[in-house]
């Protein structure tokens, strides 16, 4: 793991200081899981991704066709990846006592997997796939295996260009075969916030609700570009609760933070999870 520069170190000293004492409510972005393989779409160097929003998804089956194309390629390398240093040290975290949960805008499932328990999935999960019509869910790997039966010429290219969001960019093939509801033939779509859709009503409530129980937010690997992200940050700066913010680059939430850490989550996290477990 990166050892911490000076000034990054003198941070995370000051935000073990803002946050000891308090119940911490979690809210991550995609930064979190780049150590897991997973990129994230704003981050230095990240390359500009235009991804498909509800409305193109919607508007006709060629559109599906690209899209279920391009996801069922990046979900074989998208549900390999493995929960990091930093996905552990939150879960670590809410076993001391000193977390409350975790509001992510992933939809990679890496905190469940590393053991966190209360998870608030705002954007959703590529777990799961609903039927727009009569609401059937359906496990993604049932669903990548029947794709798989469905079009046996379809393979994973080797060195893929992963997404954020589990999906790759490739050329669709107009003999790929979309998968519909195997209860009533309607339209399939994952369990997912496209861009262009709002995040539910009652999921942003589940995540205020947590920021309501806490006495304090820190927010890793988000620039914070997401307005989700800012409200919930908004509701913690109107209480006057200490905010810590981790993250590699300028955040829209910089000036509000009590403190903010520039540099990489995984390694900021494990030197906080070990001193606040020892503080608590």
């Amino acid at each position: 793991m990166t050892v911490l520069d000076v000034d990054a170190a003198a941070a995370v000293d000051r935000a073990v200081d803002a946050l000891a004492g308090h119940r911490v409510a979690v809210l991550t972005g995609a930064g979190v899981s780049t150590d897991s393989g997973i990129p994230d779409y704003r981050g230095k160097g990240a390359p500009v991704r235009t991804p498909m929003t509800a409305q193109q998804f919607l508007a006709d089956d060629a559109s599906r066709r690209r899209y279920w194309v391009g996801s069922h390629l990046g979900w074989r390398t998208f549900a390999a990846a493995a929960p990091n240093d930093g996905h552990r040290a939150i879960a670590d975290l809410e076993r001391a006592g000193v977390a409350s949960g975790v509001i992510t805008q992933n939809v990679d499932g890496l905190h469940l997997r590393a053991g966190s328990r209360r998870v608030v999935e705002l954007h959703g999960t590529m777990r799961r796939v609903t039927c727009l019509h009569c609401g059937q869910v359906f496990d993604r790997r049932d669903l990548a295996e029947r794709i798989e039966r469905d079009n046996p010429w379809i393979t994973v290219p080797e060195n893929v260009e992963l997404g954020p969001d589990g999906d790759v960019l490739p050329s669709a093939g107009d003999d790929f075969v979309v998968p519909a509801c195997s209860v009533c033939g309607g339209v399939l779509k994952p369990e997912v916030v496209f861009f262009g859709e709002f995040i539910p009503v009652e999921k942003f409530r589940e995540a205020e609700q947590l920021v309501r129980g806490s006495t304090a937010l820190l927010i890793a690997g988000s620039s914070l570009v997401v307005n989700s992200g800012i409200r919930l940050l908004d509701r913690a700066r109107r209480r006057k609760l200490p905010v810590v913010i981790v993250n590699r680059g300028e955040t829209r939430g910089d000036a509000r933070a009590t403190v903010k850490i520039d540099a990489g989550t995984s390694e900021v996290l494990t030197t906080l999870a070990a001193a606040l477990a020892g503080r608590s």
